[in-house]
């Protein structure tokens, strides 16, 4: 993406964000998928991890590197914000928050500091389709970081005072990065409009209103549904074998009940049939600023897995592609026409491709100072337009993937970057064959398969939506 655009939904964002939380989970601004998914070599794994299961179900993954004698755990669950009861958006955040606060054997407070004792650092959060939590530290520490995280895993305290001061907490945190900030009231607004059934159309921090009327039973109840075994997978990075990662693994967790988990039972969305238009006038907001999205599938619901056709695997990948192609930074198709042009001061173009359930392809662009928001959207629609009936060609094709794979392969040099993306993939559904294949099986994409799956995404009815400065008075 180019330069620094307001009105990028949410949910491209955190998807983004699945790649690096390391880098910036704060600020979600990451380098994409493709620069965490890169092999040395065109026919070699990229991260060549070991996956196993425990007995009680809990998956184990297993990524060796002696680079450093250091250590990464990941525990991954396969929960989210889409998963939440209707009228309790937010919970599973809450939650996260909650897992901080102690449990009988580590009490409030002590988990991150004994980590912080031995040199170490550690963090979670929230998506739509997972929670997860990771800590980083010296190879010798790794055991007691996995005894904590089992600990909790089983049990949390859940103190009414307790749970009502990180309510506040909560509350605070969503005025300041939600209330406070105009492009993320406008991505709260536009994913409503994007998802009129589906809970991706929710806040992944919640309504204010709803946090506020979430209850302990019910966080509880979350808790003891979905922090099993069997809804897990436990990702070990750096220097230790994959025996050894599985040894570690039954030491700390496998004496926990593997718990019963329920299918993910969510609403769908229907396909569009009507165009729909957002804006929001904020006088905090520096410039115009045009978002446009339309429904498609994710890897896991066009069919990326090994039972899949192979036309329904191609699909996702050609539409990774088909963004690159367009917002892939400068040189990209809405760059050249839109900000080359002089009518923008950035454009940016993404596919939300990891996702339980069927996701969004978009295309953003903010006003250069002096363009009118009609002059931009008209110039978008002609780009989009000339791109749809060209199709995409051949060199640009060649280009977008070697842009894809080429100088990713520092991401394997990361103690966190496989751990990072292996997981999210697990977590929503992918194998691990999609991952460590992903190089070898975007460079199989055609131009005429970017212009079949573009073409199919984008004859579907778009959400338009405009972030807009407060007119003067």
């Amino acid at each position: 993406m180019t330069s620094t655009l307001s009105g990028i939904p949410r949910r491209a964002a955190m998807k983004v964000a699945a790649s690096a939380i390391a880098a910036a989970i704060a600020g979600r601004s990451l380098p994409s998928r493709a620069q965490a998914v890169a092999a040395t070599s065109p026919d070699a794994p990229v991260f060549g991890a070991h996956l196993s299961t425990l007995a009680n179900g809990l998956t184990v993954v297993s990524l060796e590197q002696h680079r450093a004698p250091v250590a990464a755990q990941m525990v991954w669950y396969k929960v989210g914000s889409a998963d939440e009861p209707g009228g309790l958006s937010g919970m599973a955040h809450f939650l996260e928050h909650l897992m901080f606060r102690g449990t009988p054997s580590v009490p409030g407070g002590q988990f991150s500091r004994r980590v912080a004792r031995v040199g170490g650092n550690d963090n979670a959060f929230t998506s739509y389709d997972y929670t997860a939590y990771y800590q980083q530290v010296a190879r010798e520490s790794l055991p007691l970081v996995m005894a904590m995280e089992a600990d909790r895993m089983q049990s949390i305290l859940l103190d009414p005072a307790t749970i009502d001061t990180e309510r506040g907490v909560i509350l605070e945190e969503r005025r300041q990065v939600i209330d406070n900030v105009p492009r993320a009231r406008f991505r709260e607004q536009f994913s409503a409009t994007s998802y009129v059934n589906h809970p991706y159309g929710r806040p992944v921090i919640g309504f204010e209103h709803e946090i506020r009327a979430i209850p302990r039973d019910a966080l509880a109840a979350f808790h003891a549904s979905h922090y099993v075994p069997a809804n897990a997978i436990l990702v070990l990075s750096g220097a230790l074998s994959a025996d050894q990662a599985v040894r570690l693994a039954e030491e700390h967790y496998g004496a926990i009940p593997a718990g019963t988990v329920a299918p993910r039972g969510r609403p769908q969305e229907p396909l569009p049939v009507a165009e729909r238009r957002v804006s929001l006038r904020d006088p905090r907001a520096a410039e115009p600023a045009i978002t446009r999205a339309w429904l498609a599938p994710s890897y896991v619901s066009s069919g990326l897995l090994a039972d899949a056709r192979q036309d329904t695997r191609q699909n996702a990948l050609a539409l990774e592609v088909a963004a690159h192609i367009l917002g892939g930074g400068p040189g990209s198709r809405l760059y050249v026409a839109l900000a080359e042009a002089g009518l923008a001061t950035g454009t940016a173009a993404w596919y939300t491709g990891e996702a339980v359930d069927p996701t969004d392809f978009g295309v953003a662009a903010a006003c250069r100072q002096g363009t009118e928001p009609a002059k931009l959207e008209a110039a978008l629609d002609a780009a989009l337009a000339k791109f749809l009936d060209e199709g995409a060609g051949e060199a640009e094709t060649a280009r977008a993937i070697r842009q894809l794979t080429e100088g990713a392969i520092f991401a394997r040099d990361s103690l966190m970057g496989g751990a990072r993306v292996v997981g999210a993939a697990l977590a929503v559904g992918m194998q691990l064959d999609a991952v460590e294949t992903w190089p070898q099986r975007i460079r199989t994409v055609t131009a005429a398969e970017v212009s079949e799956a573009a073409r199919a995404v984008l004859a579907r009815p778009a959400v338009t939506g405009w972030l807009l400065p407060q007119p003067a008075a």
